[in-house]
């Protein structure tokens, strides 16, 4: 049986040196200090892929933990914290801060567009009295793109502590932790960084541990403590057993993104010429702007079920792309060209496969999806 080819936006496929590495004997990570220097290193080398001189740790949980962390490590009763609504998991941020008695207060954009730097200046000139605010670089189930490099010096300058979800982003799309005075950036293994799923990273900044540890009340989580690692190395201790088959992929997956000097042009090029296919086809992009080169979102066509559409494609060619859920659910088709996804070939072979299905249910084209993002792909400059 032909392998199926995963063209979802995350988790991705995973690079063959990635599941070797994974194969590697194992010690015991607890009490093996070989091992915390090994994790040390790994850690250096994410604040190199990261741009930044903040401490990094790798958690052991997919990236939805660090999401959790940050707010369980910043927030305590009555805090306002200021949430950048304009998708999915940006309103989901709420979610935990509420869940750890702080008060989120959502400052919404358009759910079709990159997230107005015009309202939120305007809002904080009139309110800014809050401990932290979230914003998520790329949200994933709609795909759109905020401009973190504007939004997050903003915030410090009213001296708002920042948190970003970067999951979907990270490694696919410039990332400049330090410049941007990201206070808190997460990320996960199983997206552009194309490891397999089960591990955080997180970015914490001095200012970011200097709200940890001034806290009044204690933090009412263990595993969700980002103070439980703070001086992991120097007391030779870990909060719990790590994950070492995991790390020792994600250490090899690293290693492949920091040796790849093309990673954001080739995300940039892939992103641009399936969204050119898609707009000279009857499909539709969902997004008005703020497009994202790690996932492409199209609408499903007026009449056609979103899960035959994908059944279609996994039994007929092989392909798994994706819909999406909450407003989004039955509404949008996803393809993730991300990691080792973004594949010329990859991409070219789903736009083809898509096509085929859409045809097979009654859609016609002038145009062939596949062509054109080869002659878009290819196309000078």
């Amino acid at each position: 049986m032909k392998e199926m080819l995963i063209m979802t936006p995350g988790p991705t496929e995973v690079a063959e040196n990635v599941r070797l590495a994974r194969a590697k004997a194992t010690t015991n990570p607890d009490i093996d200090l070989a091992f915390y220097d090994f994790y040390k290193k790994t850690c250096s080398k994410l604040a190199q892929f990261l741009k930044t001189k903040n401490d990094v740790r790798v958690l052991a949980g997919e990236g939805i933990l660090g999401l959790e962390a940050a707010c369980a490590s910043l927030t305590e009763k009555g805090d306002r914290v200021l949430v950048l609504d304009n998708g999915i998991f940006g309103h989901g941020f709420s979610d935990f801060i509420e869940l750890y008695g702080g008060e989120a207060v959502l400052l919404q954009s358009s759910q079709k567009e990159a997230f107005s730097l015009e309202l939120l200046e305007k809002f904080l000139e009139k309110d800014h009295d809050f401990k932290y605010a979230t914003v998520v670089h790329c949200d994933t189930p709609s795909g759109v793109l905020n401009d973190l490099s504007s939004i997050c010096p903003l915030l410090k300058k009213y001296g708002i502590l920042t948190v970003v979800d970067s999951v979907a982003a990270m490694g696919g799309e410039e990332l400049q932790v330090d410049k941007w005075q990201i206070d808190i950036a997460l990320g996960g293994s199983q997206k552009v960084i194309s490891a397999p799923p089960g591990l955080t990273i997180a970015s914490i900044s001095t200012a970011a541990y200097q709200a940890m540890t001034e806290r009044k009340s204690p933090i009412a989580s263990f595993y969700c403590n980002l103070l439980t690692f703070k001086d992991y190395y120097e007391k030779k201790w870990f909060p719990y057993t790590m994950p070492i088959s995991d790390l020792y992929g994600l250490d090899q997956a690293i290693d492949n993104l920091l040796t790849d000097q093309e990673i954001l042009k080739r995300h940039a090029i892939i992103g641009h010429a399936t969204r050119q296919a898609i707009e000279n086809s009857p499909l539709e992009l969902y997004l008005l702007n703020g497009y994202s080169n790690t996932v492409s979102v199209i609408k499903v066509p007026e009449g056609l079920n979103d899960q035959e559409i994908l059944r279609k494609m996994r039994e007929n060619y092989r392909v798994m792309i994706t819909g999406s859920f909450d407003y989004l659910a039955g509404k949008v088709l996803r393809i993730g060209h991300m990691g080792e996804n973004a594949r010329p070939n990859k991409v070219a072979y789903s736009l083809y496969a898509l096509q085929k299905v859409l045809e097979d249910l009654g859609m016609t084209f002038k145009n062939n999806l596949q062509e054109d993002f080869l002659d878009a792909y290819h196309a000078p400059g």
